[in-house]
């Protein structure tokens, strides 16, 4: 079976941390369990729990509860849990349980199909407005629905490949695996979030240097560069905009970074915009031994990057709040961010 963990976003974890942060330490513990754990930035973790029922002699519903007792006391935090027999099933099972439970869809065709039959269309992961909107205007507007059409009439209605997964979705057919992340396949997350809507440009732009200062120290970190960003905007209907750029080289400089993540923000015009949180995913990692670098005889870019090993080295010494930018006010207790999570 299959554990899809689902932070609560709205809590304060104990002793603080980023977003990322508490997504590692959440990877952490449910490695605990199983070695076999995927990220989904930026709060959920798959946890594939099929060799460790074994082992632990409990089934998938008995570890989720340890997993959610061990979440409660380590990071301070409650989670929500889905549990199905599919990656897929999961994820949906842990979208539908009421915070602070756990949901089991079994693995019973029967019991599968009494899940989805009853979901919207476009609960099924993958499955976009366009082409909900579309199978509606044909009145399937139900995972049930779906099921009942004939493979063949959805591929007409949206195209080969697209009913080809439509269908096998919509019977409950997940061909996905669990993928266990290492450091090399992982991409980095970092996110600040706002207690009110934030129209003040100069705090944004403090939320995009505190986190492009946290993406550097991770790649720096594990020795990776990233080639691309992609910055998030949440506003305050719960709407977003995302941008990726690439970047003009790989790079795990924060000031590069920093950079590169400001102007994707200015090119938004979000200056009367209520913006609620700020994310930043890198993209495109790679080892730092493999990347080519632009020389350049700039003194001010050299001594930067010779102050910024300083001040990695420090941080590994005496922790993450060691070193700050100096634009960069100390938040408030030590959560490290901007009224984030």
């Amino acid at each position: 079976m299959i554990l899809c963990v689902r932070l609560h976003t709205g809590e304060t974890p104990a002793g603080g941390g980023s977003g990322r942060a508490r997504l590692s330490d959440l990877f952490a513990l449910a490695q605990d369990i199983s070695p076999a754990v995927q990220e989904l930035p930026p709060d959920t973790a798959i946890v594939d729990v099929r060799g460790a029922e074994r082992y632990f002699g409990q089934d998938a519903a008995g570890l989720a509860a340890v997993l959610r007792v061990r979440v409660l006391a380590h990071l301070g935090a409650g989670c929500t849990i889905g549990v199905a027999a599919t990656p897929m099933l999961a994820r949906m099972a842990a979208r539908q349980a009421a915070p602070g439970t756990t949901l089991v869809v079994g693995d019973d065709e029967r019991e599968v199909r009494g899940f989805l039959g009853p979901r919207p269309v476009a609960a099924l992961p993958g499955i976009g407005a366009a082409t909900a909107r579309v199978l509606r205007s044909y009145g399937i507007d139900t995972v049930g629905k779906t099921a009942a059409v004939p493979l063949s009439t959805l591929q007409r209605i949206t195209g080969v490949r697209v009913g080809r997964e439509l269908y096998e979705k919509a019977h409950g057919i997940d061909r996905t695996a669990v993928a266990a992340d290492t450091v090399a396949s992982r991409s980095y997350t970092a996110e600040r979030s706002f207690h009110r809507d934030e129209l003040d440009q100069d705090v944004q732009g403090r939320a995009l240097l505190s986190i492009a200062g946290e993406l550097g120290v991770r790649m720096r970190g594990t020795g990776q560069v990233c080639r691309s960003l992609t910055l998030t905007v949440r506003y305050a209907d719960r709407t977003t905009t995302v941008r990726t750029r690439t970047l003009r080289e790989p790079t795990a400089h924060s000031a590069a970074l920093a950079d590169a993540v400001r102007r994707i923000h200015g090119a938004l015009g979000l200056q009367r915009a209520r913006v609620r949180g700020l994310s930043v995913r890198t993209e495109g990692l790679m080892p730092a031994e493999r990347a080519t670098r632009q020389l350049t005889f700039d003194p001010v870019d050299d001594r930067a990057r010779r102050i910024e090993a300083v001040a990695d080295r420090a941080r590994a010494r005496f922790g993450p709040r060691a070193v700050m930018p100096g634009s960069l006010p100390r938040p408030e207790g030590d959560r490290g961010d901007l009224g984030g999570r």
